[in-house]
This record gives structure tokens, sequence and C-alpha cells, in this order.
């Protein structure tokens, strides 16, 4: 039973990982300089925060319970956990893509309207803001998404992957038990959200082709715009 649990363990920091990235989309949030949050400026930070403190502590919870558990009822108890974290991390990340989304909307219609102000820089500097934080919201995706997601690993019968690594093409007994961590999915969206395609991994299935997708509409839609017109007045 306890191989089934075992991922909490073992790829603890990856959990921790992810919850540091929804904290750094937090901040990132408060800061943004011109008007174009969605909602009040709070809004998107303040119920990204009150999902994610209890997260965290399910979190926290689950991979103590995993060390101490010894009975039956011990990891069905676990087991319950791991499946509302699963449910509660994709509404988070959820929640987190509309008010990103929101804010683009926002900011590509104030420019479109001539509302955006005259200062290029602040400009730049939102675009930017809402760009990486495109970035981490998709890496969220990608890994809460492929083989499964690491809260149902163990869980569910043999998952498919989602992306192919080069690693996983490597025929090499050091690295046949290999598995993506939270900075390879990070690296991926980086990677896919620069070039606009993808570089080194490639998407497998339509779920993760069409989040590819949209993870590059986004960001070319924020580089190629927001970041053109800000250019344009600081000229």
């Amino acid at each position: 039973m306890r191989d089934r649990h075992i991922v909490f363990h073992h790829r603890a920091l990856d959990f921790w990982l992810a919850r540091g990235a929804v904290l750094i989309i937090i901040c990132l949030q408060l800061l943004v300089i011109n008007d174009i949050s969605f909602g009040p400026r709070w809004l998107a930070p303040g119920l990204e925060a009150i999902l994610l403190v209890p997260l965290s502590i399910a979190t926290a919870w689950t991979q103590s319970a995993v060390r101490d558990a010894v009975a039956d009822h011990h990891w069905q108890a676990i087991a319950r956990f791991r499946g509302l974290i699963r449910w509660a991390a994709l509404g988070l990340t959820g929640l987190i893509s509309v008010m990103n989304c929101g804010a683009l909307i926002e900011l590509v219609q104030a420019l479109l309207e001539g509302h955006a102000g005259n200062n290029g820089t602040t400009l730049l500097v939102d675009a930017l803001n809402i760009w990486v934080t495109n970035v981490i919201i998709f890496a969220l995706w990608f890994w809460s998404t492929d083989r499964g997601g690491p809260p149902t690993c163990g869980l569910v019968d043999r998952a498919h992957s989602d992306f192919l690594f080069p690693q996983m093409t490597i025929n090499d007994r050091g690295i046949s038990d290999w598995l993506p961590g939270f900075v390879d999915y990070l690296f991926l969206a980086f990677t896919n959200a620069t070039a606009f395609s993808p570089t080194d991994t490639l998407p497998l299935t339509a779920r993760a082709k069409i989040l590819m997708m949209a993870e590059a509409m986004i960001s070319l839609l924020t580089v190629a715009l927001v970041a053109a017109r800000a250019v344009n007045i600081l000229a």
C-alpha cells in the first residue's frame, strides 16, 4: 500500500515548488502597475491565497501521513486527501488562468481604445508580468495533467504520457525509471512561450497539444501586441 503513495515522499520538493510558483504569481499580480486587474486589484491574489493556504496544509499533512501510516484506514484517508488535493490544485490553476487572461484582455482593450496611458515603460513591465505569469501557469498545467498528475500517481492504472521528454528516448538503464519533475515542466513552458512551438519536448496527446497552443497564443499576443505598442510609445 505504501508504494501507491510514496510519490508524496520521494517527490515532496516538486509539490512545494508548485506551491511556491503560485505564491510567485500572487506577488506578480500585486506588482501590476496599470489598472488592468480582472476586477479589484486584491481579488485575484486574495482568492488564490485563500485556496493556496488549505492546499498547502493538506499537502503537508499528506506528506507527513505517508511517513507515519501503518494501518489500512490511514492509507484510505491519504487516498481521499490526495483526490481532494488534485481537484483543489486544478481549481486553483484554473482560477489563476482566468485571472491572468482577464488582465491581458483588459490591457489589450485599453491599448486598442487608447486608454492605457503614455508611459511605455510601465506597459512593458506589465506585459512582462503577464508573460512570466503565463509561463508559470502552464508549467502548473503541464505538471498537473501529465500522466494523471503527481497527486494521483499510484492511485490509477498506468497513465499515458502527455509529453515525450528527451530522457524518455534514451536507451540507458541508468535513467530507465526517470520521471519529469516540476522544473522539467517549467522549462517546457518557458521554451514553448519563447519559441511559440515545441523544442526538445514533444506533445503526444490532444490535451497536451491544446495546452501548448493556448500558451503559445497568449505569449504571442502579449509580446506582439502589447510589447510592440509599448515600444512605439517609448519611441
